[in-house]
């Protein structure tokens, strides 16, 4: 097949997923082109299979904004036509579902139907979508879409509830590259950071104020006066000056360190002993089972998608959201060396259900599934 993949080129669950997909995809002898406005964080090893088209965005005095919808459905026509391709895989609803029907109707005029799946991820629905100024045209580019996927059975419930879905929603789950994401032997990289054997705790976000960052602190903080632990926070955005506040207003900044953005994550997991996940809101929870395939048990909230990750007790424990004590305590009882190597173990054994491996041919039959009804319609 030939797919177009439209998504946001940047460290974001969506555009990470949507590029490992690509990958996963041309590495199965699809051709894949990635049509964006920049080169995809994680587009980052050549193959004879994977093209990338950057959207062009020119500024004119007229408009105070670039109009980058505009420019992505222009590029879409040209990718589509001249390309050939056979359907186009938009992820994240806003702006791209949208951006894709206005290239489909383009493409209508000229006897070209390209069939449109839009895979919704999380705050496309539940932050951004629900919002008055753009509910409207979330759902009628939902609606509009040939399929539509959902990374977790929390996400469907969720679209349904809150917005008027006409189509069958189906669930592919998320996914990780276990060749890429394990524990790898980095002894000399702990003994670095824990050099009297301290217990270390990983978070990774992007610091919005939705991933509750302070809440890491704090549980970090409470842990840190039963048991010798380090903190390492990984990742940036506007909530890191706040959380380096917390740090200096409690006097543990001797015990956390602030990494900044990584594209080698794994090299940090595979030292950690726990991950911390406190979020208010998470439709599946990536970077938790990215801890998960480096068999790092997890500490999370219980909402969203990330029960359907993290099973309470087994993976890991979820807590309720700001239910700091619960966190500290649960936190605790996983660090202590009678119950940490059965945790690890079972966190890998859950990771591997998501493997890419797994889940990428539910795609490929998805993919068929959407061919298959428009030749059905054409007959």
């Amino acid at each position: 097949m030939k797919i177009g993949i439209v998504c946001y080129p940047t460290f974001g669950g969506s555009g990470v997923v949507a590029t490992e997909l690509g990958k996963g995809l041309a590495q199965r002898g699809h051709k894949v082109h990635f049509i964006t406005y920049s080169q995809p964080t994680r587009l980052d090893f050549f193959n004879e299979n994977l093209f990338y088209h950057e959207v062009d965005i020119r500024s004119y005095p007229l408009f105070q904004y670039p109009p980058y919808e505009l420019a992505l459905a222009s590029k879409l026509v040209n990718v589509i036509k001249y390309e050939e391709l056979d359907l186009l895989h938009v992820h994240y609803a806003i702006p791209h579902a949208s951006a894709a029907y206005m290239a489909k109707q383009i493409l209508l005029t000229e006897g070209i139907n390209i069939p449109v799946i839009t895979t919704l991820h999380g705050t496309d629905i539940t932050l951004v979508g629900k919002d008055a100024t753009y509910e409207p045209v979330v759902t009628f580019s939902i609606n509009s879409s040939d399929g539509i996927t959902a990374v977790s059975e929390d996400l469907k419930k969720d679209t349904y509830q809150h917005f008027p879905i006409m189509g069958e929603i189906e669930v592919i789950p998320n996914f990780i590259d276990l060749q890429r994401f394990k524990r790898q032997k980095k002894d000399h990289f702990k003994k670095a950071i824990c050099p009297n054997d301290e217990k270390l705790i990983v978070h990774t976000s992007n610091f919005r104020k939705v991933k509750r960052v302070g809440d890491v602190i704090r549980v970090f903080h409470n842990i840190r006066k039963q048991a010798p632990v380090k903190l390492l926070m990984v990742g940036d955005g506007p909530e890191r000056v706040n959380a380096e506040e917390l740090c200096r207003s409690l006097g543990i900044c001797q015990d956390i360190r602030f990494l900044g953005k990584l594209d080698a994550v794994e090299e940090v997991l595979s030292v950690a002993d726990l991950f911390i996940m406190p979020s208010e809101k998470e439709s599946f929870g990536l970077a938790a089972l990215e801890a998960m395939a480096c068999e790092v048990p997890v500490i999370s909230t219980n909402i969203g998608g990330l029960p359907e990750l993290n099973i309470n007790g087994v993976t890991g424990f979820a807590c309720a959201v700001n239910d700091l004590e619960d966190m500290t305590n649960k936190a605790l009882y996983v660090l202590d060396n009678k119950h940490l190597p059965q945790f690890k173990k079972n966190a890998l054994s859950r990771a591997r259900e998501f493997d890419i491996s797994a889940i990428l041919p539910k795609y490929e039959d998805y993919y068929q599934q959407i061919l298959a009804a428009q030749e059905k319609e054409k007959a």
